[in-house]
């Protein structure tokens, strides 16, 4: 048998997808779930595969949010929010705890411009009392997709062509007319909100759902938002080009140099909060309130003041505390937890893979990364382990080192009943054209003008067929008329 005939390449394929290992893929769309809605099962071989090899894609740059900087600070708490969780930084008002934040773009290079139309990375670590508690968020209150197995095709359509190396919009277009929840996201990274003027003129989200927990198990649904002191501000496409000309890294050098000069960036932290019950018995018109590609209307879930976050402290060395941070959504403390968003899920499980491939398999002692309380576990040795250890027993339970387990109590998680056949299904209550059509006719003339224009711009790209073309301005129609015709009208005019 000749091996080199079944050597992995473009001519060795077959007509269908598969896995690495050559088994069949019957649904590329959706992870492996307990019913339509979630939680997610680690038993879905194909979504583990598929991020995890995503996340190996580069070395040792990130595959996203290459390009950032980090600010670190502390977060105190202004308002009393211990009747929805136990968790001890939120404990007392006047609390502080420390922070590290990184603000990032998403798509491009380590040293891409920061005037590009992306979204913003807006991290944020908390150094709590209890452990690490990782705040992953944009500056964006939603996403393009609403299932991690979507993630390594979305971050592929978005990045540079791999025979270019060019981003191209009709690849773009291409993926995205496939995923209509990206349409609620598209109208605000193609609305003004799409460059921020600087990091410190953004606001910041946290974009999944989570929940709030309280000692004895009850639990609220909540999302977090940041609102900067100063104000949001952007650029319009015009100022940014001028922006970039003068200074390509003019966001990181803003922040910097504010902080330097003691103008210290601060941002309010507040929540919106939905009773359990809600999510369960009621079909919202907007969809599914666990899907991130949706927003929960403030005036239906309004938002709720928590706290501030303060920026006082520029990074010592890039390296060491920017490059080598690492954030995972898993790090929550006791009382606050995860909920069945699907996106969310996969991220719980591909963050901190990524950081494992990136920095190493003991990324977390590191001093930007390490909890600042005591810890101990059993997990020894591999790369870059510096930590000294010196006893003899390295597993649990022993009757030599009788280290006990933390009580129930001391990390209360939601108990709920988890009913569902094994699918792999879309959310049943999508409603993927309410949302970006109320959007769009929120914004005044002018905003709409700018908006159209973005979009046709992408749209009379010269690789945008005909048919693509079509199903775009098919989509924007079943968002709002007005919107269809304007597009329609103005992509006529640019490609007579």
């Amino acid at each position: 048998m000749d091996p080199t005939k079944y050597t992995p390449r473009d001519t060795f394929d077959v007509n269908v997808l598969t896995t690495n290992a050559g088994q069949p893929v019957t649904n590329n769309q959706s992870s492996r779930t307990v019913g339509p809605r979630g939680p997610v099962l680690l038993e879905d071989y194909h979504l583990l595969e598929k991020l995890a090899n995503f996340d190996r894609e580069r070395q040792p740059e990130r595959v996203v949010h290459a390009r950032g900087v980090t600010a670190k600070g502390y977060f105190e708490v202004t308002h009393d929010i211990t009747d929805l969780t136990c968790a001890d930084m939120f404990a007392e008002v006047g609390r502080r705890t420390p922070v590290a934040v990184r603000f990032s773009t998403v798509i491009h290079s380590r040293h891409s411009p920061e005037t590009l139309r992306d979204p913003r990375g807006f991290a944020v670590k908390f150094y709590t009392r209890e452990g690490i508690w990782d705040l992953v968020g944009n500056n964006l209150p939603v996403f393009f997709i609403r299932d991690a197995i979507k993630f390594p095709d979305l971050i592929h359509a978005f990045k540079p062509n791999p025979r270019t190396e060019a981003q191209e919009s009709w690849r773009i277009l291409d993926f995205l007319s496939n995923q209509h929840e990206s349409l609620n996201m598209l109208t605000f990274l193609f609305d003004d909100e799409g460059i921020p003027k600087d990091y410190r003129h953004m606001r910041g989200s946290g974009v999944h759902s989570f929940r709030l927990v309280t000692r004895d198990g009850r639990s609220t649904y909540v999302r977090f938002h940041w609102r900067p002191k100063c104000g949001m501000e952007n650029l319009l496409d015009e100022e940014a080009a001028v922006v970039c000309g003068q200074d390509f890294s003019h966001a990181t050098h803003d922040l910097i140099r504010a902080i330097d000069r003691g103008d210290y960036p601060e941002w309010a932290l507040y929540i919106q909060t939905m009773d359990p019950a809600m999510v369960e018995n009621h079909v919202f018109p907007w969809g599914d309130p666990l899907d991130a590609t949706r927003e929960w209307p403030e005036k239906d879930f309004p938002l709720r003041p928590v706290g501030r976050m303060v920026l006082n402290q520029n990074c010592d060395n890039q390296f060491l505390e920017n490059e080598q941070i690492a954030f995972s959504p898993a790090l929550v403390v006791p009382g606050i937890y995860y909920s069945d968003d699907k996106l969310l899920q996969g991220r719980l499980f591909s963050y901190a893979d990524t950081q494992r491939y990136r920095i190493g398999a003991n990324y977390l002692q590191l001093p930007i990364n390490a909890p600042k309380n005591p810890f101990h576990n059993n997990h020894y040795d591999g790369q870059q382990n510096w930590m000294l250890r010196q006893g003899e027993v390295n597993y649990y339970p022993s009757r030599v080192d009788p280290v006990p387990e933390a009580p129930p109590a001391a990390f209360p998680t939601p108990r709920d009943e988890l009913r569902g056949q094994r699918v792999k299904q879309l959310v049943p209550n999508q409603c993927d054209f309410v949302q970006p059509g109320e959007r769009y006719r929120s914004f005044d003339p002018a905003r709409k003008e700018r908006f159209v224009n973005r979009i046709a711009k992408l749209l009379t790209d010269e690789r945008v067929t005909p048919e693509l073309r079509a199903i775009w301005l098919e989509l924007w129609s079943k968002c709002d008329a007005e919107l269809g015709a304007a597009l329609a009208t103005r992509v006529k005019q640019c490609t007579m």
